[in-house]
C-alpha cells in the first residue's frame, strides 16, 4: 500500500476527526483484464470546515439505496468469508459496498512499565499510540479493499468507535438506513448463536425490520427458527461513528428486527452467484 493518497474523490461528511475514507487514484475502478490501472488507498483524514460532497456529485446527505451491501469486518477470518459471500452473491460490478469496523475505546497507553491510564499519559505518548493502532486498522482493512477491487465494486468504509460493538452496529442502522448488512460468524460460535449471545446474533435480533440482517458461516448463510422472547433488544449506547454519510438521519423504523429468540439454527442452501469472475 503506498504511504500518501492523491486527495481526488476523499469525503469528510460528519466533521469528525480521524476519518477513514476509500479512494481509487485512478479516478475509476481497475479493471482485471487490462492488468487493473489503480491503487486501493486508505486516507486518514482531519477535520475539514465545510463537509466535502459524496461521491457522485450530490450535494445533500446520502442515505443507502435498496442495492447497498454493508459488511461488518473484523480481524478473524470469518469476515472474510462474510464479505466473500457478499460479493459473490448480492453484489455485480459497480455496485456499492460499504466495510464497517468497530475499534475500541483508547482508555489506557501501554509503556514499558505496564498500561497507563490515557488521562496520565502524554499528549505525545497517545498520538503515537494512536497512529501506532491506525496504521494496524489501515493493514486490517486492506485485504478486504482488495477483495472488493476483484468484483469491480464502489467500496467505502465506516469506523466506529465503541467498546459495545453489536450495539454500535445497530445504532448504525438507522443512521445510514441500511437495507442489507451481513456479518461473519465461526463455526463454533453457531450453537452460541441459538443462545443469542454473539455479535451476529444481537445484531440480527435488533435491527430494524426494514433492514436484513444475513449471517454467513463458511460459505453458507446461517438461518435461524426462533419462538417469541420477552427479552428486549439492545438498548441504545452512544457511539462515535467516523466518515457517516448522513448528518441528519431520519430512521424509518425503530422497530426491533426480530423480537425472538434462537430455537433451531440451519444452514440455507448456496444462492445462485450474481456476479462471476
Amino acid at each position: 500500500m503506498a504511504d500518501e493518497a492523491e486527495a481526488s474523490g476523499i469525503q469528510q461528511l460528519d466533521g469528525h476527526a480521524g476519518a477513514v475514507v476509500v479512494e481509487d487514484t485512478a479516478a475509476g475502478l481497475p479493471s482485471d483484464s487490462n492488468g487493473g490501472g489503480g491503487t486501493w488507498e486508505i486516507e486518514e483524514v482531519e477535520t475539514e470546515a465545510e463537509p466535502r460532497p459524496p461521491q457522485g456529485g450530490g450535494s445533500g446527505p446520502a442515505s443507502s439505496g435498496a442495492d447497498d451491501v454493508y459488511v461488518a469486518v473484523g480481524k478473524g477470518g470469518s469476515s472474510m468469508a462474510a464479505l466473500s459471500w457478499a460479493l459473490q452473491r448480492l453484489t455485480k460490478p459497480r455496485s456499492f459496498v460499504y466495510l464497517v469496523h468497530v475499534f475500541p475505546v483508547v482508555t489506557s497507553i501501554p509503556t514499558p512499565l505496564g498500561m497507563m491510564p490515557k488521562s496520565q499519559a502524554s499528549p505525545e505518548q497517545i498520538e503515537t499510540y494512536l497512529n501506532q493502532e491506525r496504521s494496524k486498522r489501515r493493514e486490517m482493512l486492506q485485504k478486504f479493499l482488495d477483495q472488493c477491487r476483484k468484483f469491480q465494486v464502489v467500496v467505502d468504509v465506516y469506523l466506529i468507535e465503541s467498546d459495545q460493538i453489536a450495539n454500535a452496529i445497530v445504532e448504525l442502522v438507522p443512521v445510514l438506513q441500511i437495507k442489507q448488512l451481513v456479518l461473519g460468524i465461526s463455526k463454533s460460535n453457531v450453537r452460541r448463536l441459538k443462545r443469542g449471545t454473539t455479535i451476529a446474533g444481537q445484531v440480527q435480533k435488533s435491527a430494524p425490520l426494514y433492514c436484513e440482517v444475513k449471517i454467513i458461516c463458511d460459505a453458507k448463510e446461517v438461518t435461524i427458527e426462533t419462538t417469541a422472547d420477552p427479552t428486549p433488544p439492545l438498548s441504545p449506547s452512544p457511539v462515535n461513528v467516523v466518515n457517516s454519510r448522513s448528518n441528519n438521519p431520519t430512521p424509518p423504523s425503530s422497530t426491533p428486527n426480530r423480537d425472538k429468540a434462537a430455537a433451531n439454527v440451519t444452514f440455507a442452501e448456496p444462492e445462485r452467484c450474481m456476479h462471476h469472475d
